[in-house]
């Protein structure tokens, strides 16, 4: 489920991650939250991965232990030949620089304290010996560069729109000149217009910077629009993984197809058949056995309910775990 393994900037090994259920005035441990468990798939210099699935999936806590902000329970992550899933903080500083960060809310990843220069410029005053006019320099031309203007670097960021804080965001994600930017929800919490816009800005940065994404979103359309391929998550689990021409046009696992089938047509002539999934996603505290989409999927075997699918290869570059397949695409 890798590409080619010479420009690969990102190699994720079987990542699991689990949140302890505590109870009682000793916090005694109860159980485990499964929030990912053995996630594994790949990046390349300038590629844009896309992470899909419902919310609670798992894809935020796949992304917080890219980037260290948890630790992994198990797995490997690897980043430029180099595991980094087990270094201490004073380890991973020199790899920070390279690996930034877009948060779903644009308010709150902000500090509210700072004036939109110093936020900007904070990331560079961290990583680089740079003197007080470089650094003014480099911010003014990242405002410029993410269609700020130049008399806005003095203001909070309450005083900026929605949108406006997700460029200051991007802004400071760039600043340390980053290779892979983890992209989480980016614009969900933005207007429909102001989506397009800021979508547009980071895949022209892409094609300017070189970049790398890994882009976690629950929104398919703007998924298709960004990524070249697709992960979908269910439960903690990668259930497809495949370029997106292949995802929308021959979806392999039952579960793709449904999430699929809910993405509004923008053709009043083109009548599709929503697929509606009959209970509830489980519990990730006690998931269940064998695939863990059987208790909702319309086309379960007996198998299913104990024996754990692999992923395979159902076309050249298609991966998905599903009993159903076998080898063999649909």
């Amino acid at each position: 489920m890798s590409t080619n393994p010479e420009h690969v900037l990102l190699d994720v090994r079987k990542l699991t991650v689990h949140y302890p259920v505590r109870k009682g005035i000793f916090g005694r441990v109860t159980g485990q939250v499964h929030a990912a468990d053995e996630v594994s798939f790949s990046i390349a210099e300038g590629e844009t991965l896309g992470l899909v699935g419902e919310s609670g999936c798992g894809k935020s806590s796949t992304a917080k232990a890219i980037l260290k902000l948890v630790d992994p329970t198990a797995g490997e992550i690897v980043w430029r030949g180099q595991r980094i899933e087990s270094l201490t903080a004073a380890g991973m500083r020199p790899i920070r620089r390279e690996l930034q960060a877009v948060f779903q809310d644009p308010y709150s990843s902000l500090n509210p304290r700072m004036r939109a220069a110093d936020i900007v410029a904070e990331p560079i005053r961290n990583f680089e010996s740079a003197s007080k006019d470089e650094i003014g320099s480099r911010v003014a031309a990242l405002f410029d560069r993410v269609g700020l203007r130049a008399d806005q670097m003095v203001k909070y960021p309450y005083e900026f729109s929605g949108g406006q804080r997700q460029r200051l965001g991007i802004a400071r994600a760039l600043a340390p000149r980053p290779r892979l930017i983890v992209c989480d929800e980016p614009v969900s919490a933005l207007d429909v217009s102001v989506q397009a816009q800021v979508i547009n800005l980071l895949m022209n940065l892409q094609d300017e910077f070189g970049l790398s994404y890994l882009f976690v979103a629950h929104d398919l359309a703007v998924v298709e629009h960004i990524s070249h391929r697709v992960a979908v998550m269910y439960l903690g689990r990668i259930v497809e993984l495949a370029e997106t021409e292949a995802i929308f046009a021959r979806p392999q696992h039952p579960y793709t197809v449904a999430l699929l089938s809910a993405v509004p047509v923008p053709d009043p002539k083109i009548a599709r058949k929503r697929i509606i999934l009959s209970g509830d996603v489980p519990s990730p505290v006690n998931p269940p056995a064998g695939c863990r989409f059987h208790t909702r999927c319309p086309h379960v075997e007996a198998r299913c309910r104990t024996e754990v699918p692999a992923m395979k290869e159902v076309a050249p570059g298609h991966f998905a775990a599903c009993h159903l397949r076998d080898g063999k695409p649909a």
